[in-house]
């Protein structure tokens, strides 16, 4: 899609101009210079300092004492994973040769609504593999497909072979579950099977100075329909607190359909275009750089809400997928 090489373009020439920002010249390589790189390089480059009500340089007063030259590279990693936590940004890492800091607490507090052996139930073992795409036909002609991870790419052939195998059915369920990103680019891929026309899906914006608030124009998302075989009956979307970052984009998408209906529960988020950095002494840093919003331009940073808001029982032992059997009802 245009505005897909539009955006590689772009990242890639603000990486190049970012990643002089941050250098042994300018800092020095011993904790203080190290913090004072990260908390600069998030200063300038950071998103959702406004939206989320973040005192950055609050933040600095309060970890920079405890970044003396005497400290360990342990304990400095500890510091600087605590204080990036303080940003709740499951985009935010902070990694190094041990160990990877990280923020996953936008699902870790959550009810999981996804067990993988109930799954195992509905695919049985003669589920058919597209690429990374597992799908069947469910008894109630019901089409299922299972996509783990939009890291793992799908082609417009692989697409077009499962939509012809699932033609007959009545009603169709993507399950992204348990689906913590990828490539947007399978995302807009996937999504075009469900569109006979140009949709609005969102908006992006860039970062064009180092204020807080400093962003370019918003630009809209479109979604064009796809030149393969499309979708054009009901189809259900399936989510948990674990669809993040290209996969809730893939549900803002769908939401934009007629055909369409989101179900289970609220997304985990992650709608900053992530960026890296390295440090002084060599950590990697990510960090969520270009906002993404709804086509109504409200964030989606904290999650989607579903159509349907359907959990698993808190106790017992299911003996079926709540969120499937109530996506079956809705399809029959």
């Amino acid at each position: 899609m245009r505005h897909t090489l539009i955006y590689k373009y772009l990242l890639g020439a603000l990486l190049l101009l970012f990643s002089s920002c941050v250098t042994e010249e300018q800092y020095g390589n011993n904790p203080s210079g190290n913090f004072d790189a990260l908390w600069k390089v998030l200063d300038e480059h950071y998103c959702f300092f406004e939206y989320k009500q973040v005192d950055w340089n609050a933040i600095r007063d309060k970890y920079r004492p405890q970044c003396s030259d005497g400290l360990s590279s342990l304990q400095m990693f500890e510091v600087f994973t605590t204080m990036l936590s303080e940003l709740k940004d499951g985009h935010v890492n902070i990694t190094n040769a041990r160990d990877k800091g990280r923020y996953w607490a936008w699902k870790e507090k959550f009810q999981k609504n996804f067990d993988k052996e109930l799954q195992e139930k509905y695919l049985g073992t003669d589920y058919k593999i597209a690429a990374g795409l597992k799908y069947k036909i469910l008894p109630q002609n019901v089409g299922y497909i299972y996509y783990e991870s939009f890291s793992d790419p799908i082609g417009e052939g692989n697409l077009d072979a499962v939509f012809d195998e699932l033609a007959t059915c009545n009603g169709l369920i993507i399950d992204i579950r348990e689906n913590g990103g990828g490539q947007m680019t399978n995302a807009e891929k996937l999504a075009a099977r469900f569109t006979n026309e140009e949709r609005h899906v969102g908006y992006m914006q860039h970062k064009t100075g180092r204020g807080h608030n400093d962003f370019s124009t918003p630009e809209k998302q479109i979604i064009k329909p796809s030149k393969g075989i499309r979708w054009q009956k009901k189809v259900a979307v399936l989510t948990n607190r674990a669809v993040y970052s290209a996969a809730n984009e893939f549900v803002k998408y769908m939401k934009c359909f007629p055909n369409a209906i989101i179900v289970g529960d609220r997304t985990g988020g992650g709608s900053g275009m992530p960026f890296n950095y390295e440090l002084p002494n060599g950590w990697s840093v990510r960090l969520s750089a270009c906002p993404m919003y709804d086509k109504d331009m409200q964030h989606t940073e904290f999650g989607i809400e579903p159509d349907y808001n359907v959990a698993f029982p808190k106790d017992g032992s299911p003996k079926q997928d709540a969120i499937i059997e109530y996506a079956i009802k809705l399809l029959s």
